[in-house]
């Protein structure tokens, strides 16, 4: 298949569809880590400690990657709006990376992600480079308070999918970098429902730029599509 021919081609390239297949089937083993990492989850809650402060560790082994169904969501959605930047953050092994490159490398654009685990950020530029998607993607390693700070306007389309504390703080980060129109993800809504109950209630709160709402795919994905006029009016008002 010439490059141009898998450009186009996109999830049906045939090195795509292999390393997505690869990775699905690699990320099943999830469960097992996350079942080695229950009793240090527990422990420290027994000491007083969260949950997650627990069962962090066990996380670096963990692909914790989005399910297929959501993965072409993330595909459908770039391709749909002609996104020519996505941006995620807590790329991990890159399974929503391959979704999201292959998309830019079809519409002429360029995949940003950011990990701060130096294991994954390897991994994940490996899968790419099976898939032939390097030249469409670049992942930073790195705190995304970090690595996005310096990112260009206009931002077309944003899949946050890393440590949930930061969900609100890099949606806030990146807003002045959105496109009017651009579609924000945020996967673990239901999973994570307390810990992302504030990054919910900006998102659907009048004035804030946002028309949001929770598709029920995976483990929960809000839909947030930015709309600055929504903004403006509510501060004209």
């Amino acid at each position: 298949m010439s490059d141009e021919i898998a450009r186009f081609a996109g999830l049906k390239d045939p090195n795509v569809a292999s390393v997505l297949g690869e990775v699905h089937r690699a990320s099943k083993g999830d469960k097992w880590v996350f079942l080695r990492a229950l009793p240090s989850g527990l422990g420290a809650l027994l000491t007083g400690k969260p949950f997650m402060d627990g069962i962090t560790p066990h996380l670096a082994n963990a692909f914790i990657g989005v399910p297929d169904e959501v993965g072409r969501l993330l595909y459908l959605t770039a391709r749909s709006i002609d996104a020519q930047q996505a941006i995620e953050f807590g790329t991990s092994f890159g399974i929503s990376a391959l979704y999201l490159a292959s998309a830019m490398r079809a519409n002429g654009g360029h995949f940003i992600g950011t990990e701060i685990e130096p294991r994954k950020v390897s991994v994940a530029r490996d899968y790419l480079a099976h898939a032939g998607l390097s030249d469409w993607s670049d992942i930073r390693e790195g705190n995304a308070m970090e690595t996005l700070c310096s990112l260009k306007a206009p931002i077309d389309i944003v899949l946050l999918d890393g440590w949930k504390d930061l969900y609100l703080p890099v949606l806030k980060l990146l807003t002045p970098k959105l496109r009017p129109g651009a579609v924000v993800f945020a996967d673990n809504i239901y999973t994570f429902k307390k810990a992302l109950a504030p990054y919910v209630a900006h998102v659907r709160a009048e004035g804030s730029g946002f028309e949001s709402t929770t598709l029920p795919l995976g483990s929960g994905i809000e839909m947030s599509v930015y709309r600055p006029d929504l903004q403006a009016d509510e501060k004209l008002a």
